[in-house]
């Protein structure tokens, strides 16, 4: 996977009130949930902030990376767990971080690209990507930057399932029948096809 950095500083001061003043001065408020769990089995959060323009290559882009953070010192390797924008302005209101280890294994939504000519476009049809991620699971050290699929063989007509997909060391997490792909029909292609009958 790819990696980026991100600095940020660490913030005592939580609330409502607080983040508002966090983003005036054009700051985003953070969490970064942590390996380590609490009394409730449920992992620490701990909160930062950081500036717009240190989030903004992590977010605005269609790669998945693993975010070096840098709080105040403090080092964690992570990837974004959620996003928050305001609903009218689209503004970054919030990110949510989930800290990582080289062990356990996390999931993530990794870009598909497509590779080769497809049978069925050659005779006409058009190649259709259904699905622009594909959710894995596995040790981040594992997990690549995309999930290339060869579409060769595949003929006017027919699919690729995830189902159908198999990547050493990755687990899929999105459903074997979800279509990634498929090779649909044109009316030039219908047209010789009842051309030829």
């Amino acid at each position: 996977m790819l990696e980026i950095n991100v600095s940020g500083q660490f913030r005592s001061d939580l609330g409502k009130k607080a983040s508002k003043l966090a983003r005036k001065e054009g700051l985003v408020p953070c969490n970064v949930y942590g390996i380590k769990k609490g009394e409730n089995g449920l992992p620490v959060a701990e909160s930062f902030v950081a500036t717009f323009s240190e989030l903004r290559k992590a977010i605005y882009t269609p790669n998945v990376y693993v975010v070096n953070l840098n709080i105040d010192g403090v080092e964690k390797k992570a990837i974004i767990k959620e996003l928050q924008f305001h609903p009218v302005s689209d503004a970054l209101l919030h990110v949510d971080f989930l800290e990582i280890s080289e062990e356990k294994p996390v999931t993530v939504g990794i870009p598909v690209k497509l590779s080769g000519l497809a049978a069925g476009v050659r005779n006409g049809g058009r190649l259709a990507l259904s699905i622009r991620q594909i959710k894995v699971t596995a040790p981040y050290t594992r997990i690549p930057e995309v999930l290339v699929i060869d579409v060769t063989k595949l003929e006017l007509g027919k699919s690729i399932k995830v189902g159908e997909l198999n990547f050493e060391g990755l687990e899929f997490a999105t459903s074997k029948e979800v279509v990634v792909c498929s090779v649909q029909m044109t009316r030039q292609a219908r047209a010789a096809a009842l051309a030829s009958k």
